[in-house]
């Protein structure tokens, strides 16, 4: 289960989420999706990074291991597809709101699952409020996972479908949100996924793109050292580029290391990474005023750094010997 406190104050109950990862990739030749890696980091954990904030992750799929501790469940049979999937998914939900993805969407971001439950718990428009928010995409097609929901309608419409069929086994998800009152927003971004191998080549190259590349090496780096972990990154990268210029061209990637050391030993947190990078960093332009006025250095033998001759003891080394 993940750790997650809900915060304080009208329209933040607790959220828990639902993520499908046991379809069968087809379109891929059968490969197991969720475990390709995009930007350095398997889809499903890509997905996992954007539901952080919820009490509950579970995961619809064999167990795995991922970035994130979350629970599993599968559906019954296996392979039963995406609506058996979500009814196992939400038996070991609790909260009053689900956030309901799919395993193969590289750029969901917390900020959409935040605008989804924000739009799902915000003033009711009349005549009732919606059971649920989805994502559509550019072309203006329902994204049912890529959502958030009431889990009480989800739980309604689901009990009425099994009584219906026999079970919720083999039926289209359209059969389960075709009944609800659904709020729909864009985001083209957030609803990309990945079905085919060409789909795999545009998100990879869309990461590796100069606009994103960095924050997107840097979760991939944290996610891999299994850090959790947010950081003035500008911070850093102003004091790499204050050591390089006053210092040495190297003393950048070891300063940025020792920073991280010293904060870890502080206790970590973003608190103790901006002391340790302003002491750096107040040491680095420091290091530069030494230069001298005309941009040198002084150095021994120069005559600023040259002691008085009478100052020099007899017989020291650079004295002037006895004239006997």
């Amino acid at each position: 289960m993940t750790a997650y406190e809900p915060p304080d104050g009208p329209g933040t109950e607790a959220y828990d989420a639902v993520v499908l990862a046991g379809g069968a990739a087809r379109r891929l030749g059968g490969a197991d999706k969720p475990g390709v890696r995009v930007g350095g980091r398997a889809l499903l954990d890509r997905v996992l990074a954007a539901c952080a904030g919820a009490r509950t992750t579970v995961v619809v799929a064999d167990p795995r291991p991922t970035a994130r501790p979350v629970l599993w469940a599968r559906e019954e049979p296996p392979g039963g597809g995406p609506v058996a999937a979500l009814d196992a998914g939400l038996r070991r939900t609790t909260a009053p709101y689900v956030v309901v993805l799919s395993a193969d969407l590289p750029f969901l971001a917390e900020e959409t699952v935040r605008r989804l439950l924000d739009t799902l718990r915000g003033p009711a428009p009349a005549p009732a409020p919606p059971d649920g928010v989805l994502v559509t995409d550019p072309g203006g097609r329902d994204q049912p996972l890529v959502a958030a929901y009431r889990t009480d309608a989800l739980r309604r419409e689901l009990t009425r479908l099994g009584a219906e069929h026999g079970g919720t086994a083999g039926l289209p998800l359209r059969r389960l949100v075709g009944a609800l009152r659904l709020t729909r927003i864009t985001d083209p971004v957030a609803s990309f996924d990945c079905d085919t191998w060409d789909d795999i080549a545009a998100a990879r190259a869309r990461i590796r793109e100069h606009g994103h590349v960095l924050d997107e090496w840097i979760s991939a780096v944290k996610d891999e050292l299994g850090i959790d972990l947010d950081v003035d990154t500008r911070e850093l990268l102003d004091l790499a580029r204050d050591a390089a210029h006053n210092v040495a061209r190297p003393a950048a990637p070891l300063t940025t290391f020792l920073v991280g050391y010293a904060a870890a030993k502080a206790g970590g947190g973003p608190e103790a990474v901006a002391e340790a990078a302003r002491k750096a960093t107040a040491l680095a332009l420091g290091w530069a005023d030494e230069t001298g006025a005309d941009g040198s250095d002084a150095k021994p033998g120069s005559s600023e750094a040259k002691p008085n001759s009478s100052d020099t003891p007899s017989g020291a080394p650079g004295s002037a010997p006895d004239a006997g």
